[in-house]
């Protein structure tokens, strides 16, 4: 890339677009949906369809009333069109990765130039945490794309003497969107951003020029419609407070700090919050230093050519440190810092074409190379690790299985990334192939880019950085199929759909989140066991809801019944309970879970 202008710029585009397929579609088709939330929120999207209610949300039956329905609706849209399926599930949280890859190319061409936007658009689609945050579905990294769109419109109304209508309106479209995709977070984000950056500017009485009236308008038509009919369709009854005390109060204010009911969340603490920054952006990280230092305060004046890139930059490092200060006072996850990784890729954009285009003696290409040679010690530290793992890992047993080997660690499950925590030496020696590529990817990645840096050839450095996080994310997406029995159920789902008769009925042992993949994958209803508590919990209190919850009496009423039960239980030891009452065949095991059964199979 010797230059923006050097080749057609579609080629670039399709760059990206290759990188984003190399990257993220892998993880579209395989591995099947885990349990929890990912299968929970896709069966939300299926249920869309099954009843024809796009103001109410359902999980299993019961009314789900905490999430913003955009997501769901995209999802129910894929499965209308190419049927209910693990990709056609995925498929629109990876279009959103796509959309947003594309926009940080125009938004970096607009503000800073061509090459920074594709820089940019290549840190995000090869940094580790935009891969990871769309493992499952949640719509962090898509809030990130309506945060980012938000502050395009913004900023080009900033530049201008008087912000357009197009400006003005596509910014108020693009918060609504967002307010329907994540709820007042939506809302809070963007506005939080564009008053600080007026503030630190002080450009406050830019705010009168924004056309507030229409931009108003504008926003409340697009995001009152949904939440007036979900209010009407869910009001107060019975034990419930409706829709508006439970989504805004109990899901938005009690939820930021920590009182919201039920409590079925950890937090991260602080200092791996911001810590994990540099793992999220890995390797690009490495970079931040100098894509940080090139902010300044104070903007030039409004003839100046540079006023778009100083602003830009500024806007942009205000977008990451809002969302990072935010959680910092409230209740947080790991994804929670995915809507500020697009800001970062675009600082990082900034400065990589910068150093691209700077003299072999200049400055930008010297501290390139101190970032080299740190980021190539963090790669042989990785690659060491990594392959003493593989030489002193012991064998497996011949005949266990990934959840025979793990430490179970079931106080970490309230976090996103709490399972991993289970790993133990034996169970690493299942990773070997993994850990070698990964130890590979790094040793030649760091290498080269070093070299390249050193030879003053950041462009080719920083393709070779690219490449190698290519192959060290097909590693873990490797390594994330071989978990997947103990995340999800999908192999007792397919166990039970192959010998379900009419009339036959599902019971998950526990709470839903514990086998919500059995829901979506057989399209049957659960019922749960001793399980009425978190995400099913509140649609439970409306006088409408299905009685699907047994507590022990109807449960052993049941078991002891005509009606054949698959009962699914995550441990061996729920064995016994069940022998107890009668019965218990084994049907399946598949990642330590259970399926049993009160009758012998046909």
């Amino acid at each position: 890339m010797n230059s923006a202008g050097s080749r057609p710029r579609f080629l670039y585009y399709i760059l990206i677009f290759l990188l984003w397929a190399a990257v993220f579609l892998p993880g579209t088709f395989f591995p099947p949906l885990f349990d929890d939330a990912d299968s929970a929120h896709a069966d939300a999207g299926r249920e869309i369809l099954t009843r024809h209610d796009w103001v109410t949300l359902h999980e299993n039956g019961i009314r789900y009333l905490e999430k913003a329905p955009l997501p769901y609706w995209a999802m129910a849209t894929s499965f209308k069109l190419f049927g209910v399926d693990t990709w056609s599930a995925r498929l629109p949280q990876a279009l959103s990765v796509l959309a947003l890859l594309f926009l940080l190319i125009k938004m970096g061409e607009e503000f800073f130039s061509f090459e920074a936007g594709f820089w940019a658009a290549v840190v995000c689609a090869t940094s580790f945490g935009p891969y990871l945050f769309t493992r499952i579905l949640i719509p962090d990294v898509f809030v990130g794309f309506w945060i980012g769109l938000s502050l395009y419109f913004f900023l080009r109304g900033f530049l201008e003497t008087t912000p357009s209508r197009v400006n003005c309106w596509g910014l108020a479209a693009a918060v609504a969107l967002n307010v329907l995709t994540k709820s007042l977070i939506g809302l809070v984000f963007p506005c939080a951003i564009i008053f600080l950056f007026l503030l630190a500017t002080r450009n406050l009485r830019h705010l009168l020029k924004m056309r507030l009236v229409s931009s108003t308008i504008v926003f409340l038509i697009v995001a009152v419609p949904w939440h007036a009919l979900a209010a009407i369709c869910n009001p107060a009854r019975g034990q419930s407070k409706g829709f508006l005390w439970f989504y805004f109060m109990n899901e938005q204010f009690l939820r930021y700090l920590g009182k919201r009911y039920p409590v079925d969340y950890g937090t991260v603490p602080l200092y791996l919050f911001w810590g994990l920054m540099l793992v999220w952006l890995m390797p690009w990280s490495a970079f931040l230093p100098q894509a940080l230092l090139n902010i300044k305060l104070r903007l030039n004046p409004a003839s100046s050519p540079d006023r778009a890139r100083g602003a830009a930059l500024l806007l942009f490092a205000i977008w990451a440190a809002v969302i990072l200060l935010f959680f910092s006072f409230s209740t947080r996850q790991e994804y929670y810092v995915a809507p500020a990784l697009p800001a970062l890729a675009l600082l990082l954009g900034a400065w990589f074409a910068n150093e691209a285009n700077s003299e072999a003696s200049g400055i930008p290409i010297k501290s390139g190379r101190i970032s080299a040679a740190a980021l190539l010690g963090v790669g042989l530290l990785i690659a060491s690790a990594t392959l003493v793992i593989v030489i002193f890992s012991h064998p497996a047993p011949p005949g266990a299985g990934l959840a025979d080997l793990l430490n179970k660690n079931p106080n970490a499950y309230v976090l996103s990334l709490g399972h991993f925590l289970d790993l133990s030496g034996s169970a690493m020696s299942l990773f070997r192939g993994p850990l070698i590529g990964t130890a590979l990817a790094f040793f030649l990645g760091t290498g080269l880019n070093w070299l390249f840096r050193r030879r003053a050839q950041p462009r080719v450095a920083n393709f070779a950085l690219a490449i190698m996080m290519c192959v060290f994310i097909e590693c873990a997406h490797v390594a994330l199929t071989v978990f997947e029995p103990v995340l999800g159920s999908k192999a007792l789902a397919t166990a039970i759909q192959s010998k379900f008769q009419p009339g036959d009925a599902i019971v998950c042992d526990g709470e839903y989140a514990n086998a919500s993949s059995v829901n979506f994958y057989t399209k049957q209803q659960l019922l749960i066991f001793n399980g009425r508590i978190n995400g099913l919990w509140y649609g439970s209190l409306f006088p409408d809801a299905p009685p699907i919850f047994l507590d022990d009496s109807r449960f052993e009423n049941m078991w002891k019944g005509s009606q054949r039960i698959y009962f699914i239980a995550q441990s061996e030891e729920r064995r016994a309970f069940l022998e107890k009452l009668g019965p218990a065949i084994e049907v399946a095991r598949s990642g330590g879970k259970f399926v049993f059964t009160n009758h012998p199979l046909p």
